[in-house]
C-alpha cells in the first residue's frame, strides 16, 4: 500500500496553501501544478486539505496523503504515460470534525493562498452566523476563516474558486461580504478584506476522470509495483487560468508548467474552451451517435468524421468566435482540442455529451452561428449539418415511464433532454419541413429566430430530410466544396 514508509518519502514543506475540497479535479489539476513546482525546487509548499462532505478523512490518513496521479493522452500528437506519486498535501481535515483545526490554519502566515471547488452549488449565499460552529456553506466557512486571520495576523491573502462558474472570483467576494453585514463583522474587517485579500477569478479544464475500474486498476498497480486507493486518471491537457494582476507573488508554483496563465483578462481561455472545446462536443454528439460512433475517440479514428470535424472546428467555429483571436491561437487550440478528443486512453460516451442537448446547444453553439453570420452572412454548411443532427437526435420514438427515447438503426437510446416532451410534440404533428422551421423560429429555445438566418433554414431542412433517407453518417461524408 502507497505510503512515506513503503515508498520512502521523506520531503516535508512548510504549508502554504489552504484548499476547500478533496475531489479528484482539485487532486488532479491544482495539486499536480503545486507538487511539479516542488520536485521542481521552484515552490516548496504543501497543502491543507479540507473535507466539506463528510468526516471520515481516513482514505487519506491511511496513505499519509499521498496518490498517485496516472496521466495518460496526446501531446502534439505522441503518447504520454506519467505515473506520479503527490506528495504536496500535508494534513487533511473535515469541516465535521476538524473545524476548529482549519480556522487554526488561518494564524499561520505563511498560508497565503485559498482555493476551491465545490461544486457551482456550493457559491450560494446561506443565511447563517459564521462565528458560532461550523457555519453551513462554503462561503460562510471562508468569512470565518478570514474573520479569524484579521483578528490574529492580518497577513495578505489570495483566494481562487475554481467552480465551473463566469467570474466565480467576484460573486464568491459579493457572498463574503453580504455575510461581512449580514454577521455584523465590523467596519475594519471589510476594510481590512478590501485592502489585503484578492478575489480572483479562475477557469480550470482537464479531464479527470478519478479511479480507474478494479481492472485497469489492477494492471496500474502492478506496472507501479505499490497499491494505490487514491489513484486517479488525467488526460495530459492542462490549464489553470487566472485572472489578477499583482498577485505572481502568491503563485511561485507557475513558473513549474505552462498550463497555469495569469492574466489581466482570462475570457480568451473562457472563450476558446467554450467555442473550441464544449461547442464541438455539443454539435457533434448527435451527428457522431447516429452515425454509429458510441465513443468520441472513435469517431477521431475514422477518417471521415476527423475531417468533418476539423474543418468545423477551425474553418466555421474558430474565425465566429467574437474576441477577434488570431487564427495561429485557434488553430493551435485546435490541435490541442483533437488530440484531447482521440485520446485512446479515455472512454468518453457521445451519449453522455447529449445530456440537456438544447440547453448546450443554445448557451454553447447558437451564440457561434450567429456571429458566424455577422462576420460572413452566409450559411456554415458544417454547422447546418450538425443542427440537422441534432433535430433528427430529438425525435422521439417512444416514451416510457415519463421518459423519452429515440431510436437509430433498431436500437433505443435515452433523450436526456428538458426539451424532449417539445419535440415530442412537434415530431408527432408536423412534416420534416415544418419541424425544421418551427424549431428555428422558436424564440424560447434560442433567444432568437433562427429563421432569419439568411439560407440557413433551407439548408438544415435539405440535410435533414437527406439524413432521413441516406442516413447521417453520409450526408456527413458529402464534404466537397464547402471544405
Amino acid at each position: 500500500m502507497l505510503n512515506r514508509t513503503t515508498k520512502n518519502i521523506t520531503s516535508e514543506y512548510p504549508e502554504k496553501v489552504l484548499q476547500f475540497g478533496t475531489g479528484v479535479l482539485l487532486r488532479g489539476l491544482i495539486d499536480y501544478f503545486i507538487d511539479k513546482a516542488n520536485k521542481k525546487g521552484i515552490y516548496n509548499g504543501s497543502v491543507v486539505m479540507v473535507k466539506t462532505t463528510g468526516p471520515d478523512v481516513s482514505e487519506f490518513t491511511n496513505q499519509d496523503n499521498l496518490y498517485t496521479i496516472s496521466v495518460r493522452g496526446l501531446e502534439n500528437g505522441q503518447a504520454i504515460e506519467e505515473d506520479i506519486i503527490v506528495d504536496c498535501i500535508s494534513r487533511t481535515l473535515s469541516t465535521k470534525t476538524h473545524w476548529e483545526e482549519i480556522l487554526k490554519t488561518a494564524e499561520n502566515p505563511e498560508i497565503q493562498l485559498v482555493v476551491s471547488n465545490t461544486t457551482e452549488v456550493g457559491l450560494q449565499y446561506v443565511e447563517e452566523n459564521v462565528l458560532v460552529g461550523c457555519p453551513e456553506s462554503f462561503p460562510g466557512k471562508l468569512t470565518a476563516w478570514l474573520h479569524k486571520r484579521f483578528m490574529t495576523n492580518q497577513a495578505e491573502t489570495l483566494v481562487v474558486p475554481t467552480e465551473l462558474i463566469v467570474n466565480n472570483g467576484g460573486i464568491l467576494k459579493e457572498i463574503v461580504y453580504k455575510h461581512v453585514i449580514a454577521n455584523n463583522l465590523g467596519n475594519e474587517f471589510s476594510s481590512w478584506l478590501n485592502q489585503k485579500v484578492k478575489f480572483c477569478s479562475s477557469l480550470v479544464d482537464r479531464i479527470v476522470p478519478g479511479k480507474p475500474n478494479q481492472q485497469e486498476a489492477d494492471k496500474l498497480f502492478e506496472k507501479i509495483g505499490y497499491k494505490d486507493n487514491l489513484i486517479i486518471k488525467a488526460e495530459v491537457y492542462r490549464l489553470w487560468a487566472i485572472e489578477g494582476e499583482n498577485i505572481e507573488n502568491f503563485l511561485e508554483f507557475a513558473e513549474a508548467d505552462n498550463g497555469v496563465k495569469i492574466a489581466k483578462n482570462i475570457e480568451k481561455y473562457r472563450e476558446l474552451k467554450l467555442r473550441l472545446l464544449n461547442a464541438p462536443h455539443t454539435l457533434l454528439c448527435g451527428m457522431a451517435y447516429l452515425s454509429g460512433f458510441r465513443l468520441v475517440k472513435d469517431a477521431l479514428n475514422d477518417e471521415m468524421m476527423e475531417k468533418y470535424i476539423t474543418i468545423l472546428m477551425l474553418t466555421e467555429l474558430g474565425p465566429a468566435i467574437p474576441l477577434n483571436l488570431d487564427q495561429k491561437t485557434t488553430h493551435r487550440y485546435g490541435r490541442e482540442v483533437m488530440d484531447r478528443f482521440r485520446n485512446p486512453y479515455l472512454e468518453h460516451q457521445w451519449l453522455s455529451i447529449t445530456l440537456q442537448y438544447t440547453l448546450k446547444m443554445k448557451s454553447r453553439a447558437i451564440p457561434l452561428l450567429l456571429n458566424y453570420y455577422n462576420t460572413f452572412d452566409s450559411v456554415p454548411q458544417y454547422f447546418a449539418r450538425c443542427f440537422a443532427a441534432y433535430l433528427l437526435f430529438m425525435k422521439v420514438t417512444k416514451e416510457e415511464n415519463g421518459k423519452f427515447y429515440g431510436e437509430s438503426e433498431g436500437e433505443s437510446y435515452l433523450i436526456n433532454c428538458d426539451s424532449a416532451p417539445y419535440f415530442k410534440a412537434v415530431w408527432e404533428r408536423d412534416s420534416t419541413r415544418e419541424v425544421v422551421s418551427n424549431v428555428l423560429k422558436n424564440k424560447d429555445l434560442w433567444g432568437y429566430d433562427l429563421t432569419t438566418l439568411k439560407g440557413f433554414e433551407s439548408n438544415v431542412e435539405n440535410h435533414l430530410s437527406n439524413m432521413m433517407i441516406c442516413g447521417v453518417k453520409d450526408v456527413a461524408s458529402a464534404l466537397n466544396v464547402y471544405a
